[in-house]
């Protein structure tokens, strides 16, 4: 769910649909046409076929649907009045106990006699 998503959130679904349109269509001009030539008509964008005119449809439609939620976003006015806040009637300090802290400056373990090693 979680890579779906991302995908649709990314716009990486358009992008596979149009590498389909693309191979679809340069599959069916090297039917017809020369390798050079077929790659000039797939890519060109002078010969779309009519999945890629329906992706770029989408795509436009998509751009419109997300003005139209930048416009719909909701945005607070600025206040006109001061803003004030005020303190808790009892306030005490409590010390911060950091036994971390006092564990670093202990001294380190005694080495064991080196007389039991020889």
């Amino acid at each position: 769910m979680v890579v779906a998503a991302l995908v649709l959130t990314t716009g990486l679904h358009w992008a596979a649909l149009q590498t389909v349109a693309w191979t679809t269509m340069f599959a069916s001009n090297l039917c017809c046409d020369s390798l050079s030539c077929a790659v000039c008509k797939t890519f060109d964008g002078l010969h779309p076929c009519c999945l890629c005119k329906a992706i770029a449809a989408a795509k436009r439609e998509q751009k419109k649907s997300e003005a139209v939620l930048a416009a719909l976003k909701m945005e607070f006015p600025p206040t006109t009045g001061k803003l004030n806040l005020f303190p808790p009637a009892q306030f005490e300090v409590v010390p911060v106990k950091d036994a971390f802290a006092k564990s670093l400056f202990s001294k380190p373990l005694l080495p064991p006699p080196r007389s039991l090693f020889a």
